[in-house]
């Protein structure tokens, strides 16, 4: 199959880490051949939808992951398959090229589906299952997120489409910064705020499940560091081996037949004790930890779960 991966500066992952790289060497292995685009060289051009972008062959060299041919304009409709693989933030760019790939969704199998990345995005798909989150509430009015605070005592606040741990604060029950933040926060976006229950039990992780078209494959616990909230791995957390709970299985139970009927193919979602707090479905990672970990690849299954789809 001819492969396109619409994804950040390939020159600059961790060939260790990354997953887009992982998801890639896995095609290559399996024959597919490579093509390798940033998301602001995708283009519509009189009714094609383009990119300007180089043949890829990937490669696990630490600070030299791919060797890139001369640079091409392509027709992704030419493609088989393209890989919606950039990392968020969730802004009007990365919206406009959810736009863009819906056009060749149809002729080309786009993962995961651009329709419902876009229609889905993290922090707000988990509003399907309240009775698996914890308290939460979305706002920009102050006032209303004073009222949550003053209810719940202890909280976690956070952009609505941040990634990578960045801009989340706890706020415990004697903190006197929210007023200080709001302003913060709203002085350089028109964005909505999420807050949450503080939940106690991510001191002794964050869990990434990842689940295959719709179906769990296994997890990674995400350790935050020491005198640290966040568990993200971009933030200094480290990941640990883990297995799949009783109620990690009912929470895929309950959200893997629509991430499934929707065409999110490769998903990661966030638990935290019992509760699930996030479905990542943009860009999610944790594809090379858990193959780590387990001894299993979850590569060749995300490609298997493609290729039957084809």
């Amino acid at each position: 199959m001819k492969i396109a991966f619409q994804m950040d500066p390939i020159g600059a992952v961790d060939v260790n880490a990354d997953s887009s790289f992982r998801l890639a060497e896995e095609a290559q292995a399996r024959g597919h051949s490579l093509f390798f685009y940033g998301p602001d060289q995708l283009a519509y051009q009189e009714g094609r939808i383009t990119a300007r972008g180089h043949d890829m062959t990937v490669q696990r060299i630490e600070g030299d992951p791919a060797v890139l041919g001369p640079e091409r304009e392509v027709d992704l409709a030419d493609f088989d398959v393209v890989w919606l693989r950039q990392d968020p933030p969730f802004d009007m760019h990365y919206i406009t090229s959810t736009h863009l790939l819906d056009r060749i969704n149809g002729q080309t199998l786009v993962v995961n589906d651009p329709f419902w990345v876009r229609n889905y995005p993290e922090k707000l798909l988990v509003l399907d299952f309240p009775d698996l989150t914890p308290p939460t509430t979305i706002a920009r009015d102050l006032q209303t997120i004073k009222a949550f605070k003053e209810k719940h005592g202890d909280i976690i606040l956070k952009p609505l489409y941040g990634n990578g741990g960045a801009g989340v604060f706890r706020l415990d029950a004697k903190d006197r910064n929210l007023t200080s933040l709001h302003e913060l926060f709203t002085g350089f976006s028109r964005e909505p705020l999420i807050v949450q229950k503080f939940l106690p039990d991510v001191s002794n992780g964050d869990k990434r499940v990842i689940l295959v078209d719709g179906e769990p494959v296994g997890a990674i616990n995400r350790v935050p560091a020491a005198g640290e909230t966040r568990s993200n791995m971009h933030v200094g957390g480290r990941p640990e081996k883990i297995g799949l709970s009783e109620r990690d299985l009912e929470i895929c139970a309950a959200i893997g037949p629509l991430l499934k009927e929707k065409g999110q193919i490769f998903v990661g979602i966030d638990v935290i004790g019992d509760y699930l707090t996030e479905i990542n479905v943009t860009s999610p990672t944790g594809i090379q930890e858990l193959e780590r970990f387990d001894g299993v690849n979850i590569a060749e299954k995300i490609w298997q779960a493609i290729e039957t789809k084809i």
